[in-house]
Order: C-alpha cells, then sequence, then structure tokens
C-alpha cells in the first residue's frame, strides 16, 4: 500500500513539474546560458519548493495553510513583479558575460533560490496537494509515515523531470550558437514578462 502511494506520488510530482511555464522557461533558458548544471539546480528549486507545500498540506498543519492562503494575494503580486524583473534582466542580458557567471557555486545558489521563492510565490500549491493526497489515499486519513513518502515521492518525481530537461537542453545546447542564445533570450524575456502581466491581471 505504501508502496503505490509512494509511486502514485512521483507520478503526480512529474505531472506538476512537467507542464512548460515560467519555471521551465528559466529552467530551459538557464540550461543553455550556463550549463546543466545551473539549469537542473534551478529545477531543483520548484521541486524543493513543491516539497514544502506539499508536507504542510500532507501532515495537515491547518494553520499553516491558512496563513499562506491568507497572504496568496501579496505573494501573487511579488511573485508577479519577481517574474516581470526576472523577464526585464533576460532582456537585457549579454551572453557573453552570462556565460562567464555561469559557473560556481554563487551562481547555483542564486539561481536555485531565485527559482525557489518564485515557486513559494504560489500558496494555492498547498490546497492542491491536499486535494490530490486525500484522492490518492482515499478514504483513509493519512499516516505520519505514508504522508512523508508521499512529500518524498512528489519531490522525486518533480526532480527526475528537471534532470531529464536540462539534459535534454544540454545535449542540443552544442546547437545555439551566439547569435540564437541572444534571440532566445530576447524571447524567453518577452514570455517572463507575459506570465507576469497574465498573473497581475488574474489578481483584478
Amino acid at each position: 500500500m505504501e508502496a503505490s502511494l509512494f509511486f502514485k506520488a512521483m507520478l503526480i510530482g512529474l505531472s506538476i513539474a512537467a507542464p512548460v511555464g515560467p519555471i521551465g522557461l528559466l529552467c530551459i533558458q538557464r540550461t543553455l546560458a550556463h550549463g546543466m548544471h545551473i539549469g537542473f539546480v534551478s529545477g531543483m528549486g520548484a521541486a524543493c519548493a513543491d516539497a514544502v507545500y506539499g508536507a504542510i498540506g500532507a501532515f495537515g498543519m491547518v494553520a499553516v495553510t491558512d496563513y499562506f492562503v491568507s497572504l496568496s494575494m501579496p505573494l501573487a503580486i511579488g511573485g508577479a513583479l519577481f517574474l516581470g524583473w526576472m523577464g526585464v534582466k533576460l532582456l537585457l542580458t549579454n551572453n557573453e558575460v552570462g556565460m562567464a557567471a555561469g559557473a560556481g557555486a554563487q551562481a547555483a545558489s542564486k539561481a536555485f533560490i531565485s527559482v525557489f521563492a518564485l515557486t513559494l510565490a504560489n500558496p494555492m500549491t498547498i490546497i492542491s496537494f491536499v486535494a490530490v493526497f486525500a484522492s490518492i489515499a482515499g478514504p483513509k486519513a493519512l499516516g505520519q509515515a505514508a504522508a512523508g513518502l508521499m512529500v518524498l515521492g512528489v519531490f522525486l518525481g518533480s526532480a527526475i523531470w528537471w534532470l531529464l530537461l536540462s539534459a535534454g537542453v544540454a545535449l542540443l545546447s552544442s546547437q545555439v550558437g551566439t547569435g540564437l542564445q541572444g534571440f532566445i533570450n530576447r524571447v524567453g524575456g518577452l514570455l517572463l514578462l507575459g506570465f507576469a502581466l497574465w498573473q497581475l491581471c488574474q489578481l483584478m
């Protein structure tokens, strides 16, 4: 039973991570610009944020859930502004400087933290995990061990997707020249700005 819940949770984590949105776009762009390591670390920021919200939902931390949901509006606004800032930054990226800055622990830390914060800016994720965990657990309440396994499953499923995506993009990166990289940066920046505007419009 627990093994079944674990693998179901892995599939849930994979399916949540797989749709290409602003996080996927950042992972692709960073992999092309800085290599697989930075792209994968960026994705792991999202996986860790999903695990945090998943744990809050799975372990029934009602007070914490209510608190984050009450902050949904300011967090969503902050997330949209953050997306917009990253879009503008990407539009202004110098390709040669970006490649040089791609290596090192500091760059990896920044990549992880930025995506982790961006993903945490969507507290409604908690509600999604509560509903998903309740549906796959069935009528029985989740025990501590089962809840922990499901959170781990979601995290691993998400991590597998980011590994596959960054590895796949890295394989294609040798075909991307400086000119094409600049075009990708501009398109990516515009798309991030579009995501930011769309998120702000949803709040009106």
